[in-house]
């Protein structure tokens, strides 16, 4: 590179950006390469945002060269936040781009004014700031740095410095980032500590997104008809979430349920509506690839869980390691890997009183502490995760294509009516997620809006509107209260609702 590596960091008052500022320049100037910095504090304290702006000049680059003293729009090859929002703040005045910004950023939230000063819940949607941050930026880098910082205990800072160096993105040693925390002379050991956690943490994450990218490389081989198909099908809006979607089914399963899902997006794109399109594709693909046995075996045994835990407890490389998994099956999460036919005759024996009068169904479970850094621990998780071929046999899998089957008839039926409602009913399936019994909670939770909201609004009991509402507000509370009381309380006011209007009428 000619040119200068330009930086941009968005920080909080009080999280230490020009501290960070000034051990990013003590370290470049100590290996005798050109830096210019521009800070703008902006309002101390936590309560503002402040911004710094850096352009390291390359090796070998001439000494007189003139560099900028603010970001450009589509120029910034690395950008650091110490909190989500400042990054989205950065994505929304078009600093950082897709084609060329390195993004590392804190995933916590400090709320800003305009959201502690609204009568509810004013805070910004953080899933819609996550896909802008992994959208809108070429590489991302992202972690609870806030935590990192309380458990290291350093700051925030520190962290980010050292996911900095963890990145590549600047020609400068650990070492020298090193002595620019030493040179300041102020809480040396505990944000070296940070240093080195921010920077473990950004290298584990790297190697394991060079691992994913190579993944849907190989899943993107194996289905290239398929996306080549979707291309010629679907809007441009929607291609993006229809592609990893299938690149994503592809890697879970196989090319054939990879196709399964175009074939079931087809009847969605003739509703006509790019937008509900877009999401029944996001959350379909989701759906597809449900939390089984068979998935969570495979998660626990993968190198990148292992590359990660070790990270988490900072343990070096000579350092033994052991991890012990946990597991508490039921007899439904058994029955869920069975034939059908069989997993229904146990279930129905399970539902069955025992000799003392009590059903053993959602009551009898079998504790189990698997070490998967031992072979035999680790074989017995391999062996289930091998079980893919098996899964379209399985109960679970019977059941879960009945039920995504069902949600999609719903969003046909209810897009005539309109397509906010259809709409509605497809961000619904963000109730069904999880294994266990974060699974049965919120298919429970779904199917009391699904028959008592959604039915009677396809019945024409409700109208559109109304029932776009309604599904919209049984939702949220179903996220917000997942044992279902607030779910109950809403429930209970849209059929008060309803039955106040039909008397009107």
């Amino acid at each position: 590179m000619s040119g200068p590596v330009t930086i941009l960091i968005g920080a909080l008052g009080g999280d230490g950006g020009g501290v960070l500022c000034d051990w990013i320049v003590s370290a470049v100037q100590s290996q005798g390469l050109g830096v210019q910095a521009t800070q703008i504090p902006g309002v101390a304290q936590r309560t503002g945002a402040t911004t710094y702006y850096l352009e390291v000049m390359p090796r070998g680059a001439q000494a007189s060269a003139v560099l900028a003293l603010n970001p450009a729009i589509g120029e910034v090859d690395v950008a650091l936040a110490t909190e989500l929002l400042e990054a989205g703040r950065m994505i929304f005045n078009g600093f950082i781009t897709p084609d060329r910004t390195t993004l590392i950023a804190s995933t916590h939230r400090v709320l800003a004014i305009g959201e502690r000063m609204a009568m509810g819940d004013g805070s910004f949607d953080v899933g819609r700031l996550l896909r802008a941050v992994k959208e809108r930026s070429k590489e991302q880098i992202l972690f609870d740095m806030d935590q990192a910082a309380e458990e290291s205990g350093g700051v925030i800072n520190a962290v980010l410095l050292g996911a900095l160096a963890g990145s590549g993105r600047l020609p400068i040693p650990d070492a020298a980032f090193e002595a620019a925390i030493r040179h300041a002379g102020k809480s040396i050991d505990t944000n070296l500590a940070a240093f080195a956690f921010g920077r473990g943490h950004a290298r584990g994450e790297l190697e394991q997104a060079v691992r994913e990218h190579r993944k849907r490389q190989a899943a993107g081989q194996c289905v290239e008809d398929l996306l080549e198909r979707a291309r010629r099908t679907f809007p441009a809006t929607s291609l993006d979430m229809v592609e990893e979607g299938a690149r994503r089914l592809a890697a879970y399963q196989d090319r054939a349920y990879a196709a399964l899902y175009l074939d079931r997006l087809d009847a969605v794109q003739a509703l006509g509506s790019a937008e509900l399109l877009r999401e029944t594709a996001r959350h379909l693909a989701v759906r597809m690839s449900f939390e089984d046995v068979i998935r969570v075996a495979q998660a626990k045994t993968s190198a990148e869980r292992l590359v990660r835990v070790r990270g988490e407890v900072h343990a070096k490389e000579h350092e033994p390691l052991e991890i012990t998994e946990h597991f508490k099956p039921g007899i439904e999460e058994i029955a869920a890997i069975l034939p059908p036919g069989l997993a229904r005759r146990l279930i129905a024996w399970a539902e069955r009183p025992d000799r003392q009068g009590r059903a053993r169904l959602g009551k009898v479970y079998f504790s189990m502490h698997v070490r998967t850094t031992t072979v035999w621990g680790f074989a017995r998780l391999r062996f289930l995760a091998s079980l893919r071929w098996w899964r379209p046999r399985t109960f679970r899998f019977v059941e879960e294509q009945a039920e995504i089957d069902r949600w999609l008839a719903s969003i046909r039926a209810a897009a005539p009516l309109s397509t906010d409602l259809a709409r509605e009913i497809a961000e619904s399936a963000r109730l069904i997620k999880g294994y266990g019994d974060t699974y049965k909670r919120g298919l429970h939770n779904y199917h009391r809006i699904a028959d008592e909201v959604i039915a009677p609004a396809l019945a024409g009991r409700m109208t559109p509107r109304a029932a776009a509402d309604a599904v919209a507000n049984a939702r949220v509370a179903a996220l917000a209260d997942p044992e279902g009381e607030s779910l109950s309380k809403t429930l209970m006011a849209i059929a008060a609702s309803a039955t106040l209007r039909h008397a009107a009428e």
